[in-house]
């Protein structure tokens, strides 16, 4: 009896040992549950938004950034090393471009040299609307008098609501602000009394200084 015992359990014993000592059946799993792992991606990407007001910032995000990348802003038929707009990415995943102040149609580039010149990694389809910009202040001040102001348009980096003598020139200096930083501000009313002007001043690449919006204000 004890021996017809020991041959069973000899029986289920030795299988065991023999797949615990190869570690085939287990090895064989692995394998499997590695080959269903998605592949890792390793190519960069980008996201954008395609339409925007000309002139507004652009905020643009870079998956898997390469060395030496480069965000630009060009015309869709402008070679690699044409560009209207150029951002160093260095090690920023993101970064923020102004926009050209013209609407119309242009592309979004990652970049970056190859053998010392530029070469496109990526492009996306970009389009610019018409800009414009709404002015709010009081119609009339005292000489010397505060003059709370609201301006709103692209709020470019460079854009400004000033304060002018009525007729002065595109780039004529007044009080100001800039809209990108805050939307709201009180300006130092002119000593002088007379005809003013509240201006709202886009400054973007292609179309310069220009003049979106206006609001007379009389000096008393």
């Amino acid at each position: 009896m004890k021996l017809r015992r020991l041959v069973l359990l000899a029986a289920v014993l030795l299988p065991l040992a023999a797949l615990s000592s190869t570690g085939a059946p287990l090895q064989a799993q692995t394998q499997q549950q590695a080959s269903r792992k998605p592949p890792q991606p390793t190519a960069p990407s980008l996201s954008a938004s395609q339409r925007v007001m000309a002139g507004s910032p652009l905020a643009v995000l870079v998956g898997r950034v390469p060395d030496g990348a480069r965000l630009a802003i060009a015309r869709p038929t402008d070679p690699p090393a044409t560009a209207i707009v150029v951002v160093p990415l260095g090690a920023r995943p993101s970064a923020s471009l102004p926009t050209p102040g013209e609407a119309g149609a242009y592309e979004l580039r990652l970049t970056r040299d190859q053998d010392g010149a530029p070469v496109i990694l990526l492009r996306q389809p970009l389009v610019t609307t018409p800009p414009e910009a709404t002015l709010a202040a009081p119609a009339r001040i005292g000489r010397g008098q505060a003059l709370p102001v609201r301006g709103i348009g692209p709020n470019g980096e460079r854009d400004r609501v000033v304060l002018v003598p009525a007729g002065a020139a595109p780039e004529a200096q007044g009080p100001s602000f800039f809209p990108q930083e805050n939307v709201e501000a009180t300006l130092d009313g002119p000593d002088q009394p007379g005809a003013y002007e509240l201006r709202y001043v886009m400054d973007a690449p292609v179309s310069g200084l220009r003049v979106l919006a206006t609001r007379a204000v009389r000096v008393e």
